[in-house]
């Protein structure tokens, strides 16, 4: 069965592929069917929020079901930023090299029991019969103080979980315990109730 991602992020893609691949599904975007499909306003107040926006989206212009992630990082020490407005922080969207730039800049001087942070991820699957269902997943680490990796994206190479950057997880390694991986084994427990 293909579900339309309403995302052309390739590594979201890759990501969601190899975990949902065993279920029999086909995770494809609108590019790979010789369509296009606009982005849709991102107004939502709440990761769950944002996901089920593009969900709905996708799944009444492609006309199947849909699947959308709003994800992002939530550092406690500046109250839950960059929080939805993750791919933003510096002003651009999807500029890695300044929204890492100005997080390492908001905690210069911050000490590392006071980096906490945790990545989110809602996913929401819309079904052109209306039906809707809509997971969370989290991973809890810290900030560092550098970079450090070239693995994954985003925040990666300054989340740090289990004494290591995500930037040096294996793909593999991080769909075991990321947020969109947990988020991803979530909405397969609920795809199995409903396929």
């Amino acid at each position: 069965m293909d579900f339309i991602l309403a995302s052309n992020n390739q590594k979201k893609l890759a990501e969601m592929q190899r975990i949902l691949a065993p279920l029999g599904i086909n995770v494809v975007t609108a590019k790979m069917l010789g369509k296009e499909l606009e982005d849709v306003e991102e107004n939502g107040a709440t990761f769950e929020e944002n996901a089920a926006i593009k969900a709905r989206h996708a799944c009444k212009e492609m006309h199947m079901p849909a699947i959308a992630d709003d994800s992002g990082l939530c550092v406690d020490y500046l109250d839950g930023a960059p929080g939805i407005y993750s791919a933003r922080f510096s002003g651009g969207h999807g500029n890695d090299e300044a929204n890492n730039d100005l997080l390492l800049e908001k905690l210069i001087g911050v000490p590392m029991e006071q980096r906490t942070a945790y990545y989110v991820c809602a996913i929401c699957c819309v079904f052109p019969d209306g039906r809707e269902m809509t997971v969370r997943g989290e991973c809890h680490g810290h900030i560092g103080f550098e970079r450090d990796g070239s693995e994954g994206f985003g925040y990666d190479p300054l989340f740090i979980v289990n004494g290591r950057a995500f930037g040096r997880y294996t793909a593999e390694e991080k769909d075991a315990i990321s947020h969109r991986g947990n988020a991803l084994r979530a909405l397969t427990n609920e795809l199995e109730k409903q396929l």
